[in-house]
């Protein structure tokens, strides 16, 4: 078994691997040095609510991307660790039957000390 530690402080963040999403499964969000879980423990994370407007100017009218997202940080030490989306995998349902996609938690690898027991 796994044991995930926040690498600011070694705080314990109690994730589990049977909460990660595969690797190849496919996201808007790339994938690139993270790892990605469909629950985390909402105890020991602070959770921080980011709106960001990306520069790209087609006119001088034009503001760019409004993208919003939450960060993620040790309860512990306020390291930040990564960022929330809404891409989660979605469920199977029936046609014309719009659902939310869960939350996916998305980890920096470096942000964590990853050891086994």
């Amino acid at each position: 078994m796994a044991v995930y530690r926040c690498s600011g402080c070694g705080a314990d963040l109690n994730l589990s691997a049977a909460h990660l999403y595969p690797t190849d499964a496919p996201f808007e969000a790339g994938n690139k040095g993270t790892l990605s879980f469909s629950w985390v423990d909402d105890a020991l994370l602070r959770f921080d609510k980011e709106d960001r407007i990306k520069p790209f100017f087609e006119t001088p009218n034009y503001w760019g991307i409004l993208r919003r997202r939450t960060r993620l940080h040790c309860d512990a030490c306020g390291h930040l660790l990564g960022h929330v989306y809404e891409d989660g995998l979605p469920a199977i349902h029936g046609p014309g039957q719009d659902f939310p996609r869960p939350a996916r938690y998305r980890f920096k690898i470096k942000a964590l000390n990853i050891s086994s027991y």
